[in-house]
């Protein structure tokens, strides 16, 4: 999977204003980048290449037999973007990737929105596929009784997460698993889900 919609509700997830300024957004998912410090003590944001991970090996006797399994990740980031805080746990034990950003403009309007696209299936160099809908999120934070991008599953195509109000910071820890309700052959089964975050 790739690192790279919210009518704000009251206080139920992690959303936090931030001030107006210059248009801009910024999305995080993963391993991002952040210079000079946390966002809301002056850091910058900017572009990063990496494109993180999430996998499982599902073991041959349980293979199909509709016990999901836990993904892991490649990600290590655990700490708020906006203020440093400690809000995914490990993602080596957890499989949490965090996603986080802003929508940022010197006035109002219409929301930005959070989407995701996947393709229709995971693919194995045979051929084989496994629908993308077999892969689901939990999503959480600590502190949050709520996650604020709203917990689900891909559909193998462009889904809305998530509507980020004009100058609204949000964050959301998705734990990723995989729905094993199938017997599948053998193999690497590879795709990619791509967020974006886009400003009207």
């Amino acid at each position: 999977m790739t690192t790279g919609s919210l009518v704000l509700p009251s206080a139920q997830a992690f959303t936090t204003p931030i001030s107006p300024g210059t248009r801009a957004v910024y999305l995080q998912v993963g391993v991002g980048r952040m210079t000079g410090g946390n966002f809301n003590s002056g850091g910058t944001p900017g572009n990063n290449t990496i494109v993180n991970s999430a996998s499982v090996s599902v073991p041959v006797a349980a293979l199909g037999n509709g016990t999901a399994q836990p993904m892991t990740t490649n990600s290590t980031v655990t700490a708020s973007a906006f203020d440093g805080f400690q809000f995914c746990n490990s993602p080596a034990t957890t499989g949490q990737v965090y996603v986080g950003g802003f929508y940022r403009t010197p006035g109002t309007g219409a929301a930005s929105s959070l989407t995701v696209t996947t393709t229709t299936n995971l693919t194995n160099a045979a051929g084989d596929t496994i629908p993308f809908n077999r892969i689901a999120w939990t999503s959480s934070g600590n502190g949050d009784p709520t996650g604020t991008i709203p917990s689900g599953a891909f559909t193998g195509g462009t889904q809305t997460l998530l509507s980020v109000g004009q100058n609204f910071w949000f964050e959301s820890c998705l734990a990723f698993r995989y729905l094993n309700t199938q017997l599948v052959p053998g193999g690497t089964f590879t795709g990619r889900a791509t967020y974006t975050l886009s400003a009207p």
